[in-house]
């Protein structure tokens, strides 16, 4: 059978990313000593050199499907973009995956236990010349934060709302293995209050009052994001966006920052 694919091209175009996207595979994620089953939405793509007509869009999944049983971290992605390298003569590859990832909470005086759900999604990108494996995390963690000006301007009582901070650290895979879990507790201490999904009436008075006690702008916790952001080793860049999703306005309140450290 002929293989079009290979077919030359004479419009003198090197395309930088084809491939698949929108792929859902059940996958389990590697977190140190455990790893949890999670339903990905994968996106996985190569270049493609100006003298060929297109790619072998079967390789990809081909790639992809066998690693639906065994456990992924850093290393196992690594595999994944030097084995589409390989498989499709190309000099660079890219995997980015989204997928809801859980933690345990544990209530503050009750002590109760329940999980936490948050998005995530990783993105890598290797290159046949290079050693290093750029690697990307992003994840959406909610918390509380309480208005200081309502707090201070009232006789009783402050507004509060749920609130979302996005975070976006990039590193070097190879080097560097961050834990989810240790990012969500760095970010959730920098608001008025962490969220917990299960709360008993003693756990409910405590997470309001410490809220109350600790009021903060979205322009503060996005400060103190940063600040504890800069914390972390071998970072490259990061971003973070904190959007406070207002209980007395039609409206929210929103901040961002980017930084690069290397």
């Amino acid at each position: 059978m002929q293989d079009v694919q290979n077919r030359v091209d004479k419009r003198g175009i090197a395309i930088q990313r084809v491939g698949i996207s929108d792929v859902y595979l059940p996958l389990q994620i590697k977190q140190e000593q455990h790893s949890q089953p999670v339903m990905a939405r994968l996106k996985f793509t190569v270049d493609l050199p100006m003298e060929y007509k297109g790619t072998h869009m079967s390789r990809f999944q081909e790639i992809l499907t066998k690693w639906h049983t065994n456990p992924i971290g850093q290393a196992e992605i690594g595999n994944i973009l030097d084995e589409a390298i390989t498989k499709l003569s190309s000099n660079s590859a890219h995997l980015s995956m989204s997928f809801k990832y859980f933690i345990e909470k544990t209530a503050p005086v009750s002590g109760k236990k329940s999980l936490l759900d948050l998005d995530c999604k990783v993105s890598a990108v290797k290159t046949a010349s290079k050693n290093s494996m750029p690697f990307t995390l992003a994840i959406k963690i909610p918390v509380t934060s309480l208005c200081p000006c309502s707090k201070e301007i009232s006789a009783y009582g402050a507004h509060n709302q749920r609130s979302i901070i996005s975070v976006k650290i990039n590193y070097d895979g190879k080097k560097t293995a961050i834990n989810i879990k240790d990012i969500v507790s760095l970010i959730e201490a920098q608001a008025s209050c962490p969220l917990y999904p299960l709360l008993k009436r003693e756990d409910e008075k405590y997470v309001t009052e410490k809220a109350y006690e600790n009021p903060k702008f979205v322009e503060d916790i996005l400060r103190d994001c940063v600040l504890a952001l800069r914390t972390l080793d071998d970072i490259h860049y990061f971003s973070v966006e904190c959007e406070n999703f207002e209980s007395i306005h039609n409206h929210n309140a929103y901040a961002s920052h980017v930084e690069y450290l290397k």
